[in-house]
């Protein structure tokens, strides 16, 4: 469990650095380190990112770096959408679910590779309607609730490009949407397991939780010394070589199921 334990730290460092990327490894690490079933891996996700961002959005909060006005407009589609997001999941089996995860990781990876084009701090370029805005937000909260992941990869150029925020504003904000929608996409999680005679894992849900709010604090420290731009590539090119991994895992599962993983799909979509 050594590993695992690691892996929660890292999942906290990289919200703690970037204000995202710790539910992009949270799902490998309940899959590949500890061994839970790709289901119970990404509702148990939803929980311990939703329950670390909660208090790394905290300090902006005291800060006033969190834009009300944002977290209503993106934040309560995003919430409704993760909800819908976390009902259609039980149509998908939980390899597909993986390699839609996996997708998103490459996704995400192409993004945070870009350069970021400096902005000045409280510029209001590219501002748009909320409609706009509120539209990203259900479409992000829908793939949180497919997938498992928080989205603040796309969160945060959102705000920053939809919304004009600066990226203080931006990251701080970012937090708490997630935290709201993850939360929202865990409850309706818990009801679909249920379905199943499935359960989450509470204790571990409380220790990668305890875990990754002390990495995330580690990671905001470290954070100050490093240039965003090297974080960036640098978590890019580990999304790459994970992403590729889940794909290699996972593609021959959906190419040739064996009986028993057809069978649970069967099930799971009767339901």
């Amino acid at each position: 469990m050594i590993f695992a334990w690691i892996g929660a730290a890292l999942i906290g460092i990289s919200l703690g650095l970037l204000g995202s990327g710790g539910s992009i490894l949270t799902v490998p690490v309940l899959v590949y380190l500890v061994g839970e079933p790709e289901k119970l891996a990404i509702a148990e996700s939803l929980a311990i990112v939703g329950g670390i961002s909660l208090f790394g959005a905290i300090p902006y909060a005291l800060k006033k770096q969190i834009d009300w006005r944002s977290v209503l407009w993106f934040g309560i589609p995003g919430v409704l959408g993760t909800y819908g997001g976390a009902a259609l999941s039980v149509f998908l089996s939980g390899v597909v679910q993986l390699m839609l995860f996996a997708t998103v990781m490459l996704v995400a990876a192409v993004m945070m590779f870009r350069p970021t084009k400096a902005s000045p701090e409280g510029s209001a370029a590219h501002k748009r309607s909320p409609v706009k805005i509120a539209l990203e937000g259900l479409s992000v909260g829908v793939l949180t609730g497919l997938v498992g992941v928080g989205g603040g990869f796309l969160i945060i150029p959102a705000l920053v490009l939809l919304g004009g925020l600066p990226m203080g504003l931006a990251v701080g904000t970012s937090l708490l949407i997630i935290a709201a929608k993850s939360f929202a996409g865990f409850y309706k999680y818990v009801h679909v397991l249920a379905e199943h005679d499935l359960s989450v894992n509470w204790g571990l849900i409380g220790l990668f939780t305890i875990i990754g709010i002390a990495g995330s604090f580690l990671g905001a420290r470290v954070g100050k010394n490093i240039s965003n731009d090297s974080l960036k590539r640098g978590f890019a090119g580990f999304l790459v070589v994970m992403g590729a991994y889940v794909l290699a895992t996972n593609v021959p599962k959906v190419l040739h199921p064996t009986p028993v993983a057809e069978a649970r799909h069967s099930v799971s979509t009767t339901h």
